[in-house]
């Protein structure tokens, strides 16, 4: 064969030889904000995941939260269905909308991917994923206390040295109410970026000093077929591509230098201000007991002992005079039913999928009832009747001391999370099925059911623990609007959107007048009308912009109500002025108990139970 005969053949062997990626370039794919459950959610995820298969080189995939729309079980499931086909490991964790609105209480996602937190290693680099929920309560992300002890432990050996990326759901400022607690840990290790989603768009940011990198959606926009972000590592960069899944197109936008960093403590943002205690001196805690486990149930009373639940899945029996526990319950799931008492009798629901009675005396259990999934609902009990709605979208009267089931309704779309309202011979609760229902108490007879007029089941009365009066039902919902409806037949008296009100409510101890919260700022008192009245007052309270479903509560003639960066308020419910205020923590403040005008008892999601008094 001729020389050149030979040098073609070899050179069109060459090209045809793929062209290796350095070896020392670590790739990996970035998933974010997927929403399974959107319209064309799943066939974007499946366009990604075919896309990330066809790539060379792709070591690992992240997700970085709201995998899912609402936190649906089936949503769950298919989304692990898709996601379980990428050839390569990946990592995830939730996001708000994985947890606020989760059927399962935020256990499901857990059960189906082992975890909801994630610790890897790959090369030089350390990848650390934490998620900021909120549970089952609509306000602030959070780190959870028993999130920050993991991450403390996850970090307890790591050496200074070793690059570490943090993944996470939001942003590391105040969109999480204790942001700092994690930028202040990460800020003593050689921390590169911290990575997350939560804002649909490609953006980056600053905290502190370390680099912040915000992924795009996966979800398409217009006629796209979605996106998701391809990072490459090199010695000295991480550089992010933004990849349109089966085309060719892939564009770069970011880098991040890489190294050996020594953050400044001293560098710092604004932190929480408590200073408003210092002008209500007169306010203080008597006691504090803190579970170190997220709450959000609202602590009940039984003689001279308090009993709330957590996360831990423990039911606590404390001293009302110390705080002290007293005894304790354990179920096998974390609880967000807040306790219900009868005589010595103390009634919740667990994750666990039972609704459970225990004496409030010793602690020990008088009966569970088995049911068909997680209990998030709280029960209200009535002529030793217990009431009480599930996820397995069934809502049950059950014999108080036999815990036998006396009827059951089961015309639900949607699991129950709200306490019902007992009214004479009613039972009115909300789900997240956009419906809203009355049920004759003796029976379980549908009498009747309201719709607002906002479409989609994020709309749904269901986080609104209703009030009624002179045979009126008051509910506020995510839509923002006022409604009252005829209790006996569910006509829709009056309605409206003028107060920008969203799932707080309460009512007066003489039934005469109603209070709602606004999402800005305002406390209102309406007098009980089925015609829209004028409100009796308007506070404005300087909470700012607050988004908390906990109730307003009357007692002895105070108002309280907690906001989601626990400030406490008190008001005159007469004239709407403000008594005083007090800041316990940063984070959710869960419907408070008042004993009386000068004592009230709290819970807030980093676990904590406190005694206020009022000298």
């Amino acid at each position: 064969m001729k020389p050149f005969k030979i040098f073609f053949l070899v050179l069109i062997l060459i090209l045809q030889i793929p062209i290796l990626p350095q070896t020392d370039t670590i790739r990996f794919a970035w998933m974010s904000d997927t929403h399974i459950g959107n319209p064309n959610a799943a066939e974007d995820l499946r366009n990604s995941v075919k896309d990330i298969n066809s790539l060379y080189g792709i070591n690992f995939t992240i997700i970085s939260g709201d995998v899912t729309e609402m936190g649906l079980n089936e949503e769950l499931e298919l989304a692990k269905q898709i996601l379980d086909s990428l050839k390569s490991p990946y990592y995830i964790i939730p996001g708000n909308h994985d947890c606020k609105w989760s059927e399962s209480g935020a256990t499901m996602f857990p059960k189906l991917w082992g975890n909801d937190r994630f610790r890897f290693e790959f090369e030089d680099y350390l990848f650390v994923g934490l998620h900021q929920g909120p549970r089952m309560r609509m306000g602030d992300g959070h780190w959870a206390s028993e999130d920050l002890r993991w991450l403390d432990s996850t970090l307890k050996n790591i050496s200074n040295q070793k690059r570490i990326f943090f993944v996470t759901h939001y942003p590391i400022n105040d969109e999480i109410d204790n942001w700092y607690e994690v930028l202040e840990r990460m800020k003593n290790y050689n921390t590169q970026a911290f990575l997350f989603g939560h804002g649909h768009t490609n953006k980056t940011y600053n905290f502190e000093g370390i680099p912040g990198v915000m992924g795009r959606s996966n979800l398409r926009a217009g006629n796209t077929v979605g996106g998701y972000t391809v990072a490459e590592i090199f010695e000295d960069t991480i550089k992010f591509y933004e990849k349109t899944p089966l085309t060719d197109e892939k564009r770069y936008w970011h880098k991040v230098v890489l190294g050996e960093n020594n953050y400044e403590q001293s560098i710092q943002t604004k932190r929480p201000d408590f200073s408003v205690n210092e002008s209500y001196p007169q306010v203080k805690e008597k006691w504090i007991y803190n579970s170190g486990y997220t709450n959000c149930s609202s602590p009940a009373v039984w003689e001279n002992e308090v009993f709330t639940g957590d996360a831990s899945g423990t039911l606590y029996g404390l001293a009302l005079n110390t705080g002290n526990v007293v005894n304790q319950f354990k179920t096998k799931g974390p609880i967000y039913s807040s306790p219900e008492i009868k005589n010595d009798y103390v009634v919740f629901g667990s994750t666990d999928s039972n609704v459970y009675c225990i004496n409030a005396e010793t602690g020990k259990l008088i009966w569970k009832l088995k049911t068909d999934a997680e209990i998030l609902g709280s029960p209200s009990i009535d002529n030793n009747i217990v009431y009480i709605g599930g996820s397995d979208r069934k809502f049950r009267a059950i014999d108080l001391n036999t815990g036998n089931i006396i009827w059951e309704f089961d015309k639900l779309n949607g699991f129950i999370e709200t306490k019902p309202l007992i009214y004479r011979d009613k039972i009115i609760f909300g789900a997240w099925d956009t419906y809203f229902y009355c049920l004759k108490k003796n029976t379980g007879e549908l009498l009747w059911k309201w719709k607002g007029d906002m479409e989609g089941l994020l709309y749904s009365p269901a986080a609104c623990h209703p009030v009624a009066s002179n045979n009126i039902v008051f509910i506020v919902a995510p839509d923002r609007k006022l409604t009252a409806l005829d209790i006996n037949t569910g006509e829709q008296l009056w309605r409206t959107n003028k107060y920008h009100v969203r799932e707080s409510i309460g009512i007066s101890e003489d039934r005469s007048k109603f209070f709602v919260k606004t999402i800005q700022d305002s406390i209102i008192a309406f007098p009980v009308s089925k015609t829209l009245p004028e409100p009796l007052w308007i506070t404005n309270a300087e909470f700012g912009y607050d988004i908390n479903s906990a109730q307003l509560v009357e007692k002895d003639g105070v108002l309280f109500y907690g906001t989601k960066n626990g400030l406490l308020i008190a008001l005159n419910s007469s004239t709407g002025k403000i008594l005083w205020k007090h800041k316990i923590g940063v984070t959710i403040i869960n419907t408070v108990t008042p004993l009386d005008s000068k004592r009230v008892l709290v819970n807030d999601f980093d676990g904590k139970t406190i005694l206020i008094e009022i000298d």
